[in-house]
């Protein structure tokens, strides 16, 4: 039997498992998101209410790629200004520095457009907290690749089929590794990793490591 022969035997032979923890994932998904919704109520009222003060709306909905390229309205709660686009855009015409920045990693370390408590709830991740309603609908995953947009996806080169193949994540190897200290280069080969080595196991062990990364604000901006 050849070398390929023997590959596509084990492909077949794999794609049974893959399949039965892709269906216990998605169901430990929406079970644990319900739950974390119920518990965590309190902290959405009042993070609803700060936000809120400043006379904008409470939520943000970026468009982000998931599953199989399909886009979908990414949940946070808004922790920038509004007009926060053009802001944006005026700041790197008048930064060189801040826009290579920027074209590089996709965030600055200075970032004029986010508000007091935006800088809050980032350092946190607080703002994070809505997207375990997309984890209901669907689009997303309580662990995986953090999703990403259409033109951050150029980034991932050969790797955008790893990243195309699953539901993206609220955490995944790149928060609990660094996040933001972690290279665009680096966080595309920690999400092939995770592609490569899928487990529940690991999927438990990230969830755990979570929060202790968290609240040690390690990488956070």
């Amino acid at each position: 039997m050849s070398t390929s022969e023997i590959q596509a035997r084990g492909e077949v032979l794999l794609r049974p498992r893959r399949y039965v923890t892709h269906f216990v994932k998605r169901v430990l998904d929406v079970v644990g998101a319900a739950l974390l919704l119920v518990l965590l109520s309190p902290v959405f009222l009042i993070v609803s209410i700060l936000v809120a003060l400043d006379g904008g709306p409470v939520f943000y909905r970026h468009q982000r790629i998931g599953r199989n390229g399909v886009t979908f309205g990414c949940l946070k709660f808004r922790t920038m200004i509004l007009g926060a686009d053009r802001c944006l855009n005026e700041y790197l015409a008048y930064h060189p520095a801040a826009e290579q920045e920027w074209d590089r990693e996709q965030k600055l370390a200075f970032d004029p457009r986010i508000t007091a408590i935006g800088r809050f709830l980032r350092r946190t991740s607080l703002d994070e907290l809505p997207q375990l309603m997309n984890v209901l609908y669907g689009d997303m995953s309580l662990v995986g690749p953090r999703p990403v947009t259409q033109s951050e996806l150029r980034h991932y080169g050969h790797a955008s089929a790893d990243y195309l193949s699953i539901r993206p994540g609220i955490t995944g190897l790149w928060q609990i590794s660094g996040r933001n200290d972690v290279s665009y280069a680096q966080r595309v080969a920690l999400d092939q990793s995770y592609v490569a080595t899928l487990s529940l196991w690991r999927d438990l062990l990230i969830l755990l490591k979570t929060p202790m990364v968290v609240f040690s604000k390690r990488g956070a901006r």
